[in-house]
């Protein structure tokens, strides 16, 4: 009779605990998208998709509850601006501005799933998620002013006298970022998951595109992302052993 009551108690404890502890605090990704620059050298408030860079992601996830994860995130691509790609407002052809630069980010994340499936994956069905956090971004800036037409804004003294201290303000290696944005995830296996997400990062530099005083410097520049990829959850392997009768 013991023995008997003791095996169904194990039985019990080793369903309940296999199935709380098949889920592994631990996944990682890899995203593949675009960066998109917005600043002084585009007049969309979308950002610049007239010149838009690709952009790789990869990070590991660390799951800290239903809801709330971790995310370490390390983002590689590339910025540019450029003024000849639009033709309003015309000076814009006139100025002729542009700049480029590879872009390698490294930032920390808090992810809430906004449907708490952290700790128990459903085999199907959207997950929509949010993510923050606080990052550094690495730059390398190559501005180009060499197509600016002097004799177009000669009557604007404030544009000439503005590319001047451009010209003498040096551009920033490294940046501090704010990373913010929204994601979407579906299981295609018990481990695989597809994702999209699209994420802004705030900046505090006018001096992302290298310029700043010959353009607008009432604004800060900043850039965004759009991403698809892949997230792989890993399992736990323990299970309680019982006695064998």
């Amino acid at each position: 009779m013991a023995k008997g009551v003791l095996l169904c108690l194990c039985s019990g404890i080793h369903l309940l605990v296999a199935s709380q502890s098949t889920f592994s605090k631990f996944e990682i990704g890899i995203n593949a998208g675009v960066f998109v620059y917005q600043g002084d050298l585009t007049p969309s408030p979308f950002g610049s998709y007239n010149t838009l860079k690709p952009e790789l992601n990869f990070f590991l996830n660390r799951i800290i509850s239903p809801v709330f994860s971790l995310r370490t995130n390390l983002a590689v691509g590339g910025l540019k601006g450029d003024d000849a790609k639009y033709s309003a407002p015309k000076y814009r052809q006139q100025r002729n501005f542009n700049f480029n630069s590879p872009a390698f980010e490294v930032s920390e994340l808090l992810v809430a799933d906004l449907f708490k499936n952290n700790m128990s994956r459903p085999s199907s069905g959207w997950s929509p998620y949010l993510f923050a956090g606080l990052g550094l971004s690495l730059l390398n800036i190559k501005r180009d002013w060499s197509r600016f037409n002097a004799e177009y804004f000669s009557s604007e003294s404030g544009t000439l006298s503005g590319l001047v201290a451009d010209q003498q303000h040096p551009v920033p290696t490294m940046i501090p970022v704010l990373p913010m944005g929204i994601g979407i995830r579906y299981p295609l296996s018990s481990r695989v998951s597809i994702n999209a997400e699209t994420s802004y990062r705030f900046t505090f530099t006018d001096y992302l595109d290298g310029f700043s005083k010959a353009a607008n410097d009432s604004r800060r520049d900043s850039y965004l992302a759009h991403t698809i990829g892949l997230i792989y959850q890993f399992r736990n392997n323990s299970w309680i052993k019982c006695p064998s009768f």
